[in-house]
C-alpha cells in the first residue's frame, strides 16, 4: 500500500504544477487520481472476499471484479492516449506515468489474465460458471412476412452461419472479455515494468521516492504474477543497497516515504523463504536464497504493511 500512497501523493502534486502550462494534462491526471483511489479500496475487498469465498460464492465478487477490470482499462487508456505522449518534459511526472501503466496491466495480469496466473483471477472456472446466463430459447427467423412461428422454420434446413451464441461476456469465455480480452497480458505488464524501472534508473537517485515506488511494485510483480521469488527478493535488495548508496539530499517527507518502501523491500527480501532463510518446500527460486541485510531486515521486522501495488 505504500507504494500506492506515494504514487496517489505525486499525482495530485504533479498535477497542481503543470495546471497553469497544461491544464488538458492537469485535468487528466486528477482523473486518474480519482481512478487509482477507487481501484485501491476495490481491489483490497476483491482480495479479502476471494480469501474467504474461495469456491463457494464467487457470484458476490463478479459485479467488484468487472469494476476493477473497467477501471484499470480507462486509467491504462488516459495514460496512453493523453499523458505519455505530453511527459517528455517532466522528469518526474515521466516515471510516475511509466510506472503507472505498469501498474494497471498488473492489475490486468491479476485479475483478468488468460491463462490465469493468480488465485485473484476473474476467469478461474467457478467464477465463469456463475457468470453464464441461462440459455436463451431457439431464435426463429422472421423472413418479413409477418411474426415467425414453429410451423416456418425447416428442421432440416440448417441456419447460414451458425447458431447464435450470446453477446461477449456471456459465454464460456471470461466474463469480463467484453471490456478487456482475455488474453495474456503477462509480456506486456513485464515490459512494461521494464521500461519503468529503466527510465526511473536514469532520471531519479537512488532514494527517491517514486523510484523506489517503481522497484517496489516491481518486485511484487515477479513474485506474485511472474512466480520468481528468487528475482523478486534480488531487485528488493539491490534496491535497499541503492537508498543506502545514495550522497543526495532528500525532504523530510521523501524521507518518510523511503523508509516505508525500504520497510517493505526488507520484508519483500524474505518472501518465499522459510524462518532459517531457506527455500520453503514450493521450491520457488534456488537453494541459494537471497539473504537480507541487516539493516533492510531491522527496518521490515515491525511493518505490518501489505506488498505493494495497484491495491
Amino acid at each position: 500500500m505504500a507504494s500506492l500512497e506515494v504514487d496517489q501523493k505525486y499525482l495530485g502534486k504533479l498535477a497542481k504544477t503543470v495546471e497553469a502550462d497544461n491544464p488538458l494534462l492537469a485535468s487528466i491526471l486528477f482523473k486518474i487520481l480519482g481512478l487509482s483511489i477507487n481501484l485501491s479500496a476495490h481491489t483490497v475487498k476483491a482480495r479479502k472476499q476471494r480469501r474467504l469465498e474461495h469456491t463457494s460464492r464467487p457470484n458476490q465478487s463478479l459485479e467488484l471484479y468487472l469494476h476493477i477490470i473497467w477501471l484499470a482499462r480507462e486509467g491504462a487508456l488516459l495514460l496512453e492516449q493523453y499523458v505519455i505522449p505530453m511527459v517528455g518534459l517532466y522528469v518526474e511526472l515521466k516515471v510516475l506515468a511509466y510506472k503507472l501503466r505498469a501498474s494497471f496491466y498488473h492489475i490486468f495480469v491479476q485479475f483478468h489474465n488468460h491463462p490465469p496466473v493468480t488465485k485473484w483471477d476473474l476467469s478461474t472456472p467457478e467464477t465463469q460458471a456463475t457468470a453464464t446466463v441461462p440459455e436463451l430459447p431457439p431464435q426463429r427467423i422472421d423472413k418479413g412476412k409477418g411474426i415467425a412461428k414453429d410451423g416456418d422454420i425447416d428442421p432440416s434446413s440448417s441456419s447460414e452461419g451458425g447458431p447464435v451464441g450470446p453477446p461477449p461476456g456471456f459465454g464460456p469465455e471470461s466474463p469480463a472479455a467484453f471490456l478487456m480480452p482475455a488474453v495474456d497480458y503477462l509480456p506486456h505488464a513485464h515490459g512494461y515494468f521494464k521500461e519503468a524501472v529503466t527510465i526511473a534508473d536514469q532520471l531519479l537517485w537512488g532514494s527517491h521516492s517514486l523510484r523506489l515506488s517503481v522497484k517496489t511494485e516491481y518486485a511484487a510483480f515477479l513474485y506474485e504474477c511472474v512466480h520468481d521469488a528468487e528475482a523478486s527478493r534480488a531487485v528488493a535488495k539491490n534496491t535497499i543497497g541503492e537508498v543506502y548508496d545514495a550522497t543526495e539530499g532528500i525532504d523530510n517527507d521523501m524521507f518518510n516515504d523511503a523508509c516505508n518502501l525500504v520497510a517493505i523491500l526488507g520484508k519483500m527480501m524474505k518472501r518465499g523463504l522459510g524462518s532459517n532463510n531457506t527455500l520453503r518446500s514450493r521450491g520457488q527460486g534456488s537453494s541459494s536464497g537471497t539473504q537480507g541485510t541487516p539493516k533492510a531486515e531491522a527496518a521490515g521486522a515491525d511493518n505490518g504493511a501489505a506488498p505493494p501495488g495497484m491495491i
